[in-house]
């Protein structure tokens, strides 16, 4: 992958690529596996790019799709291949879990469904209930029902971790 398409392309968006593969890991080693996998398929995919969405919704949905598809790999094959530390310049923004409020709030999205952990994600960056519903491809009319529910999920979660 070239240092000038990963600087200009894919560094601006390392916080959507680090929220998106940390709600799907829970070590370090996975976290950097994942998101390497990520980078390197936009990086694949780039020319595939067709401007009709947000570059950023393009990455989450990348992104998405890795790390599902990862999830599914690791449960059929425990043996799973582990890939070299990240670039510096990644690195630095990646230590994903060194904030314990943080760990937790993550702790109780790993709890959540697959598709759930991606809502939430979006909705956490802000994201309007169209943007959610076509990068997960679903129906926007559902999705301010579906957060609320996630919300409530996620409440009770933390709620109980904390008695």
């Amino acid at each position: 992958m070239g240092s000038d398409f990963y600087t200009a392309s894919i560094l601006p968006f390392a916080a959507i690529i680090i929220k998106i593969c940390r709600a799907y890991t829970d070590n370090q080693t996975d976290f950097e596996d994942y998101y390497q996998e990520v980078c390197l398929q936009i990086w694949r995919s780039r020319d595939s790019f067709q401007g009709k969405s947000e570059w950023s919704t393009w990455i989450y949905r990348i992104s998405l799709n890795v790390c599902l598809t990862y999830l599914k790999k690791r449960k059929n094959d425990p043996h799973h291949f582990t890939s070299d530390s990240l670039p510096p310049e990644a690195a630095e923004h990646c230590q994903a879990f060194d904030d314990e409020s943080i760990n937790q709030l993550y702790v109780a999205i790993r709890q959540l469904s697959e598709i759930d952990r991606a809502v939430i994600l979006l909705y956490l960056e802000e994201k309007s209930y169209q943007e959610i519903a076509q990068i997960i491809g679903t129906n926007p009319n559902n999705i301010g029902v579906r957060i609320k529910r996630i919300k409530e999920r996620l409440f009770k979660i933390l709620d109980s971790e904390e008695k």
